[in-house]
C-alpha cells in the first residue's frame, strides 16, 4: 500500500523525496516522513501526519534538510494509527539502522518478543519499528555487513514488504529487499532512485531494475548491485520505461480522475494496436499459440476490485464468442478455497499494477498445480509479468487516481480481443464475423470522445445526487456487470452507499429497500434484454424510487419511464460495457466535486492494495 523513494546521488536529496513522494501519494496519504543522511552521524528524520504538504511546510520543501542520501515514505495505516509516532522513517535504538517499508510483517508480534528479550524498545505500533529493530541486531551480530544483516532477517520475516535502509557506517549507501512488494531502482548520471512505483522517478530517469523476490540490492557510487539470500552478487537487467514523464501529471485538468477519464480513448487505440496487425489479431508476443487457444477447456478469470469487473465482462463474451466456459473468481476467496484446476486450463490474472497481493497469490497457486496461467498488466516488469507464462500488456500508462478509469477500459479491450481470438480459433465465429467485431472495436475510442463531449449533462445530474444516502444500480448480462463498475466508482470517491444488482433479482428481497427518492439506475445496453430490465425499473418507480436510465441512442421510448436518461452510441451489444462505463465513471467524478471530497484519494484506500 504504502510509497517508498530513496535517492542517493550528487543532488540535495530532500526535495527528490519529496517530490518522488508527491507522485506516490496516491499510495497511501496517512502520513509521510523523510530520513537524509548528511555524513556518518547526521541523520535527520523528518515525518507529518496526514497529507504530504504538511511535511513540505515542515521541510520547507526539502530546502532546509542537507544531505544527498535519503529515504521517504507515505504511509497507508495497517499496523497502528495514523500519527506522527508511526510515520516512517524508524530507527533502532542507537541510530544505527534507519527504514522505510511497504507491506505487512505477519510474524511481528513473534519478532517483538524475541527484541525485548534482547535489551530493544519500542516506540511506535508498527511492524516496520520491529523489522528495521530486527536488521540493526542481525547487524550488530553478524560483522557489521548490511546484506548479512537484511538477508538474515529475510529469512526470519514472514509477509509480505519492500524494505529501504541507510546504515550509520556507510553513509554513502542505501540498501533495498523486496518480498512481493513492488520496488523498482532508477539509474542516471551517478545518480540512483528507489521508488515503489514508476511515476516517481519518471523525472529523473527512464533506466530501471526491478529487484526480484527475496533479493537485496546496494546503492552507491551511481551504480546499483543485487545480492541473492546467500549474499552472492546476482546480474540485472537494466530495463528502459517507455512511458512519457509528462504522463503522470495533471496536464490542466483538476484532477486526475478527469484526466483519466479524457485518456481512455488513447489507451483502447494504444492497446488494440498492440494487437491488430494488418487488419487480424497478432498474440504472438503473448505467448499464446494456436495449438494452445484450442486445447484450453476451461478458463479462470482472477482479479480483484475494477479487474475483477473486467473479468466478468470477459466471461459474458468470451463464453458467447468462443464457447469456453469461464468462471471469474474473486482474487482473495480463490487463493483460499483450495481450487480444483486440470491442465488443460487456463488461469488469467488480471491486475493493473501487476502486484495486488491476493491476484498474485492466485497465479502462484494456479502455477503450482502446473496450470497455464496469463497475466494481463499494465506495468512492465511487475511482479506477475515476470511470473506469469504469458504476458498481455494493456497500455493505459500512468494511472494516478485511485480510482480506476483508463486501466479498466484498457483491461476490458484486452478481454475483448483475447475473446474474438479465441472464437476465431476455435471456429465459432466465421472470418466475416471477425472481420467485423475488429472494426467494431476499432470505433470505440471515437465513440467515447463523443460521451465525454456531453459531460455537461451528466454533471448538471451528477449534482442533485450529492446528498444521496443510497443509490442502487440494476441491469442484466453485461449490463450487470456494467452496474458493478459504475457503483464501485460511485461509492469509492463520493462514499454514498450504492449497491449493484442482477435486475431479476431484485424481487427476491431486495426490492425491499427501494423507498421514496432513492435513486435507480438502470443499465440497458443490451435489446435482448431491455423490456425486462425496464420492467424492473418500472416496479421500483411504483415504490417510489426515481429512475435514471442508461441506454443506446434509438431506445427513446425509455423516456417514459426513467426520469433522466443518458444515451450512448450504439455498438455490438458484446463491446457495450467500454461506451456505458463511462457516463456512470462521469456520475461518481462529479458526485464526488460537488459533495466537496478528495477524488483522486479517497479515504480509506490505496492505488495498489499490495498487502492483504
Amino acid at each position: 500500500m504504502c510509497g517508498i523513494v530513496g535517492y542517493i546521488g550528487s543532488k540535495q536529496a530532500a526535495p527528490i523525496l519529496l517530490d518522488g513522494l508527491s507522485k506516490l501519494e496516491y499510495r497511501g496519504y496517512d502520513s509521510a516522513g523523510i530520513a537524509v543522511r548528511d555524513g556518518a552521524d547526521k541523520v535527520k528524520i523528518v515525518k507529518a501526519k496526514g497529507r504530504l504538504k504538511g511535511l513540505i511546510e515542515k521541510t520547507d520543501d526539502g530546502h532546509a534538510v542537507p544531505g544527498t542520501c535519503g529515504i521517504g515514505h507515505t504511509r497507508w495505516a495497517t499496523h497502528g494509527e495514523p500519527s506522527e509516532t508511526n510515520a516512517h522513517p524508524h530507527v533502532s535504538d542507537d541510530g544505527n539502522v534507519v527504514g522505510v517499508h511497504n507491506g505487512i510483517i505477519e510474524n511481528y508480534q513473534e519478532l517483538k518478543v524475541k527484541l525485548l528479550k534482547k535489551g530493544y524498545e519500542f516506540y511506535s505500533s508498527t511492524d516496520t519499528e520491529v523489522a528495521v529493530k530486527l536488521v540493526d541486531y542481525y547487524y550488530k551480530k553478524y560483522e557489521h555487513t548490511p546484506v548479512d544483516a537484511i538477508n538474515h532477517a529475510m529469512v526470519r520475516i514472514r509477509g509480505s514488504y519492500a524494505l529501504a535502509m541507510m546504515f550509520a557506517e556507510y553513509p554513502d549507501e542505501i540498501y533495498v529487499a523486496r518480498k512481493d512488494s513492488p520496488m523498482i531502482i532508477g539509474v542516471s548520471d551517478g545518480n540512483c532512485y528507489v521508488a515503489s512505483d514508476v511515476p516517481a522517478i519518471l523525472k529523473y530517469t527512464r533506466n530501471v531494475y526491478y529487484i526480484g523476490n527475496m533479493e537485496i540490492g546496494r546503492l552507491a557510487d551511481g551504480k546499483a548491485a543485487f545480492y541473492n539470500l546467500d549474499g552472492d552478487e546476482i546480474e540485472k537487467e537494466l530495463v528502459e520505461i517507455k512511458w512519457d514523464a509528462e504522463a503522470a501529471e495533471k496536464g490542466g485538468f483538476e484532477h486526475f480522475m478527469m484526466k483519466e477519464i479524457h485518456e481512455q480513448p488513447k489507451a483502447i487505440m494504444d492497446t488494440m494496436n498492440s494487437k491488430i496487425k494488418d487488419g487480424r489479431i497478432d498474440l504472438s508476443d503473448v505467448g499464446l499459440s494456436e495449438e494452445d487457444i484450442k486445447g484450453i477447456d476451461q478458463i479462470y478469470i482472477v482479479a480483484c476490485g475494477s479487474a475483477y469487473h473486467t473479468g466478468v465482462v470477459t466471461q459474458y463474451v468470451m463464453e458467447d464468442l468462443a464457447r469456453v466456459p469461464v468462471r471469474v473468481e474473486l482474487a482473495s476467496e480463490f487463493r483460499y478455497r483450495n481450487p480444483i484446476l486440470n491442465k488443460d486450463d487456463l488461469v488469467i490474472v488480471v491486475s493493473q499494477s501487476g502486484e495486488t497481493a491476493d491476484t498474485l497469490a492466485g497465479l502462484r497457486l494456479a502455477k503450482e498445480q502446473g496450470v497455464k496461467t496469463m497475466g494481463i498488466v499494465n506495468v512492465v516488469g511487475s511482479s506477475i509479468a515476470r511470473e506469469a507464462d504469458n504476458v498481455f500488456y494493456t497500455m493505459a500508462g500512468p494511472e494516478i487516481s485511485v480510482a480506476t478509469t483508463k486501466a479498466y477500459s484498457a483491461q476490458l479491450i484486452a478481454g475483448y480481443l483475447l475473446s474474438v481470438e479465441f472464437a476465431r480459433v476455435r471456429g465459432t465465429i466465421t472470418e466475416e464475423q471477425y472481420q467485423g467485431y475488429i472494426a467494431e472495436m476499432q470505433t470505440l475510442p471515437e465513440k467515447i470522445d463523443k460521451i465525454i463531449e456531453d459531460k455537461e449533462r451528466i454533471q448538471w445530474f451528477a449534482s442533485k445526487q450529492a446528498n444521496a444516502r443510497d443509490i442502487f444500480f440494476v441491469g442484466r448480462g453485461i449490463d450487470y456487470a456494467i452496474c458493478m463498475e459504475g457503483s464501485l466508482k460511485l461509492k469509492e470517491i463520493s462514499y454514498i452507499h450504492s449497491e449493484a444488482y442482477a435486475a431479476g433479482e431484485l424481487k427476491h428481497g431486495t426490492i425491499s429497500l427501494i423507498e421514496d427518492g432513492i435513486l435507480v439506475i438502470g443499465s440497458l445496453t443490451q435489446d435482448a434484454l431491455y423490456e425486462k430490465t425496464i420492467s424492473n425499473m418500472v416496479e421500483c418507480k411504483s415504490r417510489g424510487a426515481s429512475l435514471m436510465g442508461l441506454t443506446n441512442f434509438g431506445n427513446y421510448s425509455i423516456e417514459d419511464t426513467a426520469d433522466f436518461v443518458v444515451y450512448v452510441p450504439k455498438t455490438d451489444p458484446h463491446f457495450a460495457a467500454s461506451l456505458a462505463v463511462i457516463p456512470l465513471q462521469l456520475l461518481g467524478y462529479y458526485v464526488s466535486v460537488a459533495r466537496g471530497l478528495d477524488v483522486d484519494k479517497p479515504r480509506n484506500l490505496a492505488k495498489s492494495v499490495t498487502v492483504e
